[in-house]
Formats: structure tokens, sequence, C-alpha cells
């Protein structure tokens, strides 16, 4: 039984930021929430803007997550350049971080988008 409700899964938009998260986490890279609300023609801002790409990057990592990889929504980001509170609660959802510390959780963010890049590495041949 899925944790997020499926409002995205086989969408366009659900490939394209699919799509896009594993292209930046080749390059250890990161994206932005505003870069995502951009690319599936969200406001560039606000609550609204917010729920939307929470709910599609919650819906990526869980089946991510089902697929026995890490969150790739680690590596997309606020103007901060970090996580929304989102991420990390679904991170506790899914089991995967058990500790409410700020520490804690970056803690486990680094060690999340580490293993992120690691399994989507780019390939470099020479």
């Amino acid at each position: 039984m899925p944790i997020v409700s499926d409002k995205y899964r086989g969408t366009k938009e659900y490939y394209l930021i699919y799509s896009e998260l594993i292209t930046a986490a080749r390059y250890r890279g990161t994206i932005t929430y505003q870069e995502i609300a951009k690319i599936i023609g969200l406001p560039l801002k606000g609550s609204y803007m917010g729920a939307e790409i929470g709910h599609l990057l919650g819906e990526i990592s869980e089946d991510e997550f089902n697929a026995g990889r890490p969150m790739l929504s680690s590596i997309a980001v606020n103007v901060q350049g970090s996580p929304g509170s989102g991420f990390f609660e679904l991170a506790r959802s899914l089991g995967k971080l058990t500790e409410e510390s700020k520490e804690a959780e970056n803690d486990f963010w680094e060690e999340e988008s580490e293993a992120v890049y690691e399994i989507w590495k780019a390939i470099l041949k020479e």
C-alpha cells in the first residue's frame, strides 16, 4: 500500500521530473523546486507549488524506495540548497530516518544524496 497517494504516477509530469532528477544525479548535481515547477508548468512559488512538488517528489522517492534504491528526491532542494520538511517526513514514514534532531536530518540527507549519486553516477569512458 503506497504511503503517498497516486496523483502523478504514470503521468508525463512524473517522467519528466524523474528524468531530470536522474540527469542531475548522474553528474552529482541538484535541481531546485523552482526548476521542477517550471518544467511541469506550476507557479514558481507559493503553497500550491510546494504541495504539488512535494506530492510528486514523494511518489518518485517512494517508488525508488520500493525498488531498493535511495530517495531520489534528496537532490531536489529549495533556494537555500536543502530539502524541505516533507523529504524528512517521508523518510520517517518509510522507516529510513528515526531520529528527530536537525543534526540527524542533515546526516541522513548527506548520506542519502551520496547514495543517490553512487547509484546513478555517469560512467565516463577513457
